[in-house]
């Protein structure tokens, strides 16, 4: 006497086949299961968080006396567009702080009503944002 299994009944039964539909790639079955982002943007949100920032330099009253003293020869030698070598804060656009940033051209103008330093490469340096400066030439 043979025992019956729980599908013995169906277990040689051919594969249904739809006769509207047609059988699905083995790829697009997979597709179904595969992971979605429910959350759009969270891992740049976290890769952003993680971005470090410096804060602002604070000059002491030393440090801004110098720059004072540079600024006063870069406008007596303003005409021969003297060579300057420095450091400037560059504040971030996404978050608070930013980083420092070495930059070295000739001096284009002084842009008094803006306070900045118009360089001959055509950047603009605002006085506050400039942590050291020299006269190269």
């Amino acid at each position: 006497m043979a025992i019956m299994g729980r599908y013995d009944d169906i277990i040689n039964l051919e594969h249904p086949v739809s006769k509207r539909h047609s059988r699905m790639s083995a790829h697009d079955r997979a597709a179904q299961f595969s992971p979605f982002a429910a959350l759009t943007g969270y891992n740049e949100i976290i890769s952003e968080t993680g971005r470090m920032t410096d804060a602002r330099p604070e000059l002491d009253e030393e440090q801004q006396r110098c720059l004072n003293e540079v600024f006063a020869r870069i406008m007596e030698s303003l005409q021969s567009k003297p060579l300057v070598k420095g450091v400037c804060f560059v504040a971030d656009t996404i978050k608070e702080g930013g980083y420092t940033e070495v930059f070295s051209a000739r001096v284009r103008n002084i842009d008094f009503a803006e306070s900045a330093l118009i360089l001959s490469d055509g950047r603009s340096i605002l006085f506050q944002d400039i942590c050291e400066l020299e006269i190269c030439d």
